[in-house]
Formats: C-alpha cells, sequence, structure tokens
C-alpha cells in the first residue's frame, strides 16, 4: 500500500493482545471524512512492487528485488503526479494522527510516544499518558516482520478512537516501540487503519474487530464509500452514499470475504476498446498503490503502448512519459463498465530526468491473486457495504 505500499505491509504483520471489551459507540449516523494529499517524498516504481509483495508475504520477483534494493529510493515532485498514497486525520484519545485507511487489512497501529525517538522523528504521536481513556492491555505484545526483514512491533492499548463524528471507546490499538527504517522515513504518515474483514486481524490469541465492524450497527447504513481523487483529497464516507460524487447508477457484486478481502468478480476486460480477457477474481485494496492483475492482460496492455518494455533494470512495465496510453475497460455486474483512462495509468517517473515512466498495471504473478488498488479505484466511486451479505458497488464519476 503505497509507501502505503509498504506501510499498508502492516496488514501482514504478526501480533500478540488480548481481546478489549465490548463497548458502546458514540455514533452520528452517517458521516464524512477528508483526506489530505502527502508531501512530494516517494518511492520508486520497483519499490512500491517490491512492498505489495511483501505485504502479502511473498518474496518479489529478483530483478524486482534487484531494482528496489539498488535504487535511490525515492524522487521528489508534487503528489498531484503519483497520487502515492491518500492519508486520513483521526484521533486516538483526543490526539490527532494522520493514518493510510486501507482496505487490505484489519488491524490499527500507530507511531507513540513508546517509539524511540531516533525512529519516531517527524511523525505525529500518540501518548497515551495524556488520554483519560486509555487502558494498557497488561501482557499483551505485538510484532511485525516482513519478507524483507523490515519490521515493528510494540504494545497495545484501547482507547477512544474518532473518524469523522463517530467514537467508538475500546478500539484495539497497537503502539509501535520499534519501526525499521522503511516506516520511519514515511514521516507524512503516523499508522494504519485497517477495514478489511475481522479474521484477517492479527491480534491472538483472541483477533479484534475493526474500527468499521465496531460502529457497523449503529451507522444509517452498514457501508462506507471510497471517493479517491487524481491529485487532490479525496473522502472516505461511512453510512451513506452521497449521489452527489457519481454521475450513474452504482453497481453491485457480491463480495467473496472468508480470506478476508473485499473480492469481487470482474466480467470481460478491454484495452482501449478491444478484448483481452475474460473475468477475473480480484480485491479491493485503498492501500495499494498500483493495478495488479494477470500477465496476459498486462502484456496486452503495454502491448499497446508505444515503447513499453518490461523493463528489468526498474523490476516492472516502462515506457516514454510523453507516451499516450490506452484505456482499460472492466465489465462489472450486470452493464457496468469501469473505465480506467489511460492518463491515470502512470504512476511515476523511474528517476528526475522526466524521460521515462513507471507504469501503474503492473503483473499480480507472484503475489497470489490480482488487486485493484488505487490506479483503478481513484477513477470510480465505490461503495464497501458490510453486514452478513457484504457487496461492493462502483458507479462512474466526474473524472
Amino acid at each position: 500500500m503505497r509507501f502505503i505500499e509498504s506501510l499498508g505491509a502492516a496488514s501482514a504483520i504478526f501480533a500478540v493482545v488480548a481481546a478489549s471489551p465490548v463497548e458502546k459507540p458514540v455514533i452520528k449516523k452517517n458521516f464524512s471524512v477528508q483526506q489530505t494529499t502527502p508531501k512530494p517524498t516517494l518511492k520508486s516504481g520497483a519499490a512500491a512492487v517490491a512492498a505489495t509483495f511483501y505485504k502479502y508475504g511473498k518474496q518479489p520477483p529478483a530483478d524486482v528485488k534487484a531494482a528496489a534494493t539498488g535504487n535511490d529510493g525515492s524522487v521528489t515532485t508534487s503528489p498531484t503526479q503519483y497520487d502515492s498514497q491518500y492519508l486520513t486525520p483521526i484521533t486516538v484519545g483526543g490526539q490527532q494522527l494522520t493514518l493510510d485507511f486501507d482496505t487490505g487489512s484489519s488491524d490499527l497501529w500507530v507511531f507513540s510516544t513508546e517509539t524511540p525517538s531516533s525512529q519516531s522523528n517527524g511523525h505525529s504521536l500518540y501518548d497515551p499518558s495524556k488520554s483519560k481513556t486509555s487502558k494498557r492491555l497488561q501482557g499483551a505484545t505485538w510484532s511485525i516482520t516482513y519478507g524483507d526483514q523490515s519490521s515493528s512491533s510494540g504494545i497495545v492499548y484501547t482507547d477512544t478512537v474518532t473518524v469523522g463524528q463517530t467514537s467508538f471507546p475500546g478500539q484495539a490499538v497497537e503502539l509501535a516501540q520499534r519501526v525499521s527504517a522503511q516506516f520511519q522515513q514515511d514521516v507524512d504518515n503516523d499508522g494504519l487503519l485497517g477495514l478489511a474483514f475481522d479474521q484477517l486481524n492479527t491480534v491472538k490469541p483472541t483477533a479484534q474487530k475493526t474500527f468499521f465492524t465496531n460502529v457497523l450497527s449503529s451507522l444509517s447504513a452498514p457501508l462506507f464509500t471510497v471517493d479517491l481523487k487524481k491529485g487532490a483529497p479525496g473522502t472516505f464516507d461511512f453510512g451513506f452514499v452521497d449521489d452527489a460524487k457519481h454521475t450513474g447508477p452504482v453497481t453491485y457484486v457480491d463480495v467473496d470475504s472468508r480470506q478476508g478481502f473485499w473480492t469481487f468478480t470482474t466480467g470481460s476486460i478491454s484495452v482501449g476498446g478491444r478484448s483481452v480477457s475474460g473475468a477475473i477474481n480480484a480485491i479491493a485494496d485503498t492501500g495499494t498503490t498500483l493495478l495488479y492483475l494477470p500477465d496476459n492482460i498486462v502484456d496486452a496492455y503495454y502491448g499497446a503502448v508505444s515503447g513499453a518494455t518490461n523493463n528489468q533494470q526498474q523490476g516492472g512495465y516502462t515506457y516514454p512519459c510523453n507516451t499516450a496510453l490506452p484505456d482499460i475497460s472492466f465489465q462489472i455486474g450486470a452493464g457496468y463498465t469501469a473505465v480506467v483512462p489511460g492518463s491515470y495509468v502512470t504512476y511515476a517517473p523511474v528517476d528526475e530526468s522526466g524521460t521515462t515512466c513507471f507504469g501503474g498495471i503492473q503483473s499480480s504473478a507472484g503475489i497470489g491473486f490480482n488487486i485493484f488498488g488505487d490506479i483503478f479505484l481513484k477513477s470510480q466511486f465505490v461503495v464497501f457495504q458490510g453486514g452478513n451479505k457484504p457487496r461492493l458497488g462502483f458507479a462512474a464519476k466526474q473524472l
């Protein structure tokens, strides 16, 4: 999930914690949360791809790993160009933090006063001693270790978490006591709030509920919507569908939540109006930057891009930045075609010369499943409906 990708790797953590008591939420029936655009310090394309592999417990291909390791790791540019991550303000115990809202994970962890100053410089920190509602879960610990040996670990509290106008007391909050360099360097991001299904929560011995699950029954409708923007703040709306944010009807498809993800099935897929694939399964993941698809689709897409090459040095498909890219379209449900404009596909230049760009569509081979990250999601208005019969809804919007 952007460095979001690397931070989103927090969803793959291993944790140990006691269960929190059942608490009663303080609820507004529906609410919106405005996002912010991050500062312009961004990961390379290869680093973004490698981090997605690590997030889902997989080793990246050798060329991707080499490119990610060999690259100096960042370029400085306007976030309106790359949309590397979307950050959202919340409060924990009355203290404001800026988190990545991640539909690909189910844990909430934060930088805190437990994090050594040498590892937390530049981050906003949660201080449980300044909260009247914090409670230590005695003996509870958590620990994250990734395939690249990046890691984080700490202790667990419960406290009141507020998103928009809705608060839930007793939410499990994981406090970082140690973070590796990958997390330290992303000073815009103070942690992660997972919005996948509860079975992905890594707390042990008893898995904890997500914030969304905890407030679900008190919302006007059991859902939240995601309206990400290209190069601008977007919103998460909880409990209602704002019809002003989409331009056509919402088309719903069933979700298979057995693996804990928002998994759905597309219909046929077209590139530049030409059909290139039948139906595929994928997860909708706000915490992943890129769009990961099967090799045959990726190859067909870049086969339509002048100058595109599967660049071993960069760990994925690249092309001249001045090349026009085709649209990619997905049939969803009965009669809706979700179109990702070609202008939305580029992730970032591979270096400061700005002549060669890293594509926002890359191969899902090796990850184990397809991922519709922000390259796709920011082109759509998306409804995440929870409850006993979860669904995803997709609609066109003004781009």
